[in-house]
Parts: C-alpha cells; structure tokens; sequence
C-alpha cells in the first residue's frame, strides 16, 4: 500500500493540472469532470475510507495533507477533495448495515454534507423520521450518490443520511470565491430517513459511534469537532502557498514595461514574500502539530480535556487567520495585473477569503471560547 509520501507526490503530480482547470472549475461553477475523475482513479479520495469497505484505512490525517497540496493548484478542488475524503471518514462512524448500503455496490460512492438545520424539519415516524426542508453549502453535491444533513431530532441534533433519489439539488451558488466548489442547495420533500441512518451528534461529537467499535482505529476515537473543521482549514493552506507561489512568479517575470527581473529588487516587495512566507509556514506548523497531538492520544485511546478541544478549534480558526492575512499582504503588492481574470492571484485572493467566511472558521466565536474555557467561565461545551 502507499504510504504518505506517495500519496502527497500523486497529489503534487495534480497541481499543475488543477491549475490549468482552476478557470474551468469557475466557470461550470462545479468540479470538471475530468478532475473528479482524476481523483477517484487515483483512490485519493478513499485515504481515510474504512479498508472493510474499499477504502485505504488510513489515519485522517493523511486526506488533509493532500488536500493541502491540492489547493497549491486549484482552491475549489481542493476543497471538494477535503469535504469528499472527510465523509468517507464520517460515514465509517455509522452501522456496518450502513456502511454496506452505501459502499456494498462499489468504494467509489461520493458524499455530500449540509450541517446548517435551521430551515429543516424532522418528525418521528415508525422505524425512523420523515425529513424536509432546505440546507445549504452542499459542497461537491452534483457528483454525489448521498448527502449528509443535520437536523433538529426529538433528541437533539442528528445526522441523517439520505440516498440521491431522495432530494433535489437547487441552483444556488453564484458567488465570489470558492466558484467552482458546486456548493448549491439540498431540497427534501418528506423522505423518510430509518433508524439506521441516523446519529446523534451528542455522540459523534464524544466518539461514541458504531464505527468506534466496528473499525478500532484511531479515526474512530476523536471527538468530531477537534478534527473535522481542519477539513476546510488544509486547502486553506495550500491556496496560500499557491498565492506565494503566483507572487513569487509575477515578481520575477517583471513588467513589460521595464527591464526584466526589476521588480526583484525592490525591498518591498521582498519584505511582502518574506513575511507571508512565514506566515504560511507558522500555519503549517501549527495545523501539523495539533493532527500530530490528536492521533497520538487516540492511540492510546484517550480523550482530549476540554482545554485542549478549545485549542484545536482555536488553531483551526487562527491557521485561517494566518493564510488570510498572508494573501491579503501579497496581494496588496501585487499591482494591477493581478485583478486580470487571467491572473491565478485574483482567485487565490477571493477563495481564501470566502473559504475563511465559513461558520466553523469563525474567529471571535471560537477566541471568545478558549478564552472562556481558559478562565473559567461557563462556554458552550456542546460545540467542542
């Protein structure tokens, strides 16, 4: 089986590709087929897959790494590859039954997830719930056979997964950033959702899913929340380092206008490089580091103190923080040309920022929480 480097060169050997279709993936306001293609064939997906369903049963970890380089080459891709690698994760969580329904006629079944329940509706039916409504932010959703939604149970909040016969897709992306991620509308019109294929996110969050037992991996014993929100924290990363490395290249090639290599020497413009460049590199180290402490206590099979679960979600927020204003100073150096359409900068630009908008990303919410937790005051505890 590959091991991690491997896998990080296969998805290193895409960069460049994904760059040539970054504008493609904008413009179709979804992943080119060719990409999704690309990704399945290469079973980059499937990294953190169950290996009793197709899947290479690797730690989580490895996906984000990928998902990492990937957004190197095209920020929307990127980030698709991290929403569908993570619930090939997420999945492995439910009953085997489960997990059979889903992957029993082929590995290769890709998953889509709305997580936003204010505008869905869940009422007890014999043997499960009958679900409607509407969620947003399915990223990824046209390419897949399933959608996990969370929604308002007679319990609290649960998952609940539906087979693509089952809702509507609804047109609802044209936005600024993340053009090509598809992230459009689930429409639900009575479908009933069994027992089977539902969790309580009480217990997803504290790791007390059927997948605990039924895999005994370490993916199986973290608290969801120390870990998902690093989903969309790793293409982040590599959409920075793609922008370091556009501005890296527009500075060199010069303007036309003037002899070649000028812009080089300009102090300014070095000093931009240098302090974004250690800005991504500081994000880097501190997304690592946490992965690094978060699989190693789950192999030993404990859980995160409440302390430490603030911190994950803390690092999650600021690592978003760090590549944002890293793109933002090199951008602001970057002249006019970088407003080009043509320009990968431009992109970069506004893919960072729309993918550092996301809820889970949000840093006042989650600094008022480690702060909170730090000092004693009473936090909502269900969120971590």
């Amino acid at each position: 089986m590959a091991d991690r480097e491997d896998l990080i060169r296969q998805a290193s050997a895409m960069v460049e590709p994904l760059r040539e279709r970054a504008a493609k993936a904008e413009e179709l306001r979804r992943i080119p087929r060719e990409t999704v293609d690309e990704l399945q064939s290469s079973g980059l997906i499937r990294v953190p897959q169950p290996a009793q369903f197709g899947g290479m049963g690797m730690d989580f970890d490895v996906a984000l790494d990928i998902a990492a380089e990937l957004g190197r080459g095209c920020g929307s891709s990127a980030w698709c590859y991290s929403v569908w690698a993570s619930h090939n994760w997420l999945l492995g969580m439910f009953p085997e039954e489960t997990q059979r329904e889903i992957w029993g006629n082929s590995p290769q079944v890709l998953t889509s997830t709305s997580f936003n329940p204010s505008r869905g509706r869940v009422t007890p039916a014999d043997g499960g719930y009958r679900v409607s409504g509407r969620w947003d932010f399915a990223s990824g959703c046209d390419e897949a056979g399933w959608v996990l939604l969370v929604g308002n149970g007679p319990e609290g909040l649960m998952w609940l997964l539906l087979p693509r016969p089952d809702y509507a897709i609804e047109d609802t992306w044209f936005v600024s950033g993340l053009r090509g991620t598809g992230s459009k509308d689930i429409v639900i019109e009575d479908a009933f959702v069994p027992h089977q294929r539902t969790l309580q996110v009480a217990d997803v969050r504290e790791a007390r899913t059927p997948g605990r037992e039924l895999h005994n991996t370490a993916n199986y014993r973290i608290p969801m929340r120390s870990l998902l929100s690093f989903t969309l924290v790793a293409p982040v990363l590599g959409m920075a380092q793609g922008m370091l490395e556009a501005f890296e290249a527009h500075i060199r090639r010069g303007l036309p206008h003037r002899r070649a290599n000028r812009l080089t020497e300009v102090p300014g413009l070095q000093m931009r490089l240098s302090e974004a460049s250690a800005e991504i590199r500081a994000a880097g180290l501190i997304m690592r580091h946490d992965w690094r402490e978060i699989f190693a206590r789950a192999r030993l099979d404990q859980m995160p103190t409440l302390e430490e679960r603030a911190r994950y979600r803390l690092d999650q927020s600021y690592v978003a923080r760090l590549c944002g204003q890293a793109v933002d100073r090199l951008f602001a150096g970057s002249g006019g040309h970088a407003l080009l359409d043509s320009s990968p900068m431009q992109r970069f630009h506004r893919d960072v920022h729309a993918a550092a908008n996301h809820i889970s990303l949000s840093w006042d919410a989650t600094a008022i929480q480690y702060g909170g937790v730090c000092l004693g005051v009473e936090v909502d505890e269900p969120d971590l």
